[in-house]
């Protein structure tokens, strides 16, 4: 597999209608070379997708951000509240699946239940309010003044 750069002319004469699109197809170690090529990428996608696309040909891999929903949930679910937050300012993805997170009532129970000061009293409120709730209203911010 290499680099593919799909280009369409767009033009209101007639003898351009009907042109299929151009392609630029080049090896993973070519375009490392092939500065024409590298300045149309970064022209029309920018900076960043073009650094992006450099470090994919040269094997650099972001393999976390490649996971499996299931399995970077499971991830986060072993991460303290704090991290999580800090996890999902790296990308997008994250972002959206510490939102999946959230909405779990397993990952609330789970939070309330590491957090000091959890008992029996606790568990039964929870079962009654929900876990987000309780978290909320009993321990977030004794978790702010903890964490400072």
């Amino acid at each position: 597999m290499g680099v593919i750069l799909t280009s369409w002319r767009i033009s209101l004469r007639l003898e351009c209608r009907g042109l299929p699109p151009n392609q630029q197809k080049t090896s993973h170690q070519d375009f490392q070379n092939d500065k024409t090529l590298q300045y149309e990428v970064g022209a029309v996608f920018g900076q960043r997708i073009l650094d992006y696309t450099a470090a994919l040909c040269q094997g650099k891999f972001d393999y976390l951000e490649r996971l499996p929903d299931d399995i970077m949930l499971r991830i986060m679910y072993c991460l303290e509240l704090k991290d999580t937050a800090l996890l999902a300012q790296t990308s997008r993805r994250f972002k959206t699946v510490r939102t999946t997170l959230f909405s779990s009532e397993k990952f609330w129970e789970q939070t309330v239940r590491n957090c000091a000061g959890f008992n029996r009293d606790i568990e039964d409120i929870a079962s009654a309010m929900g876990w987000k709730s309780t978290f909320l209203t009993f321990f977030h911010n004794s978790d702010d003044k903890k964490q400072q």
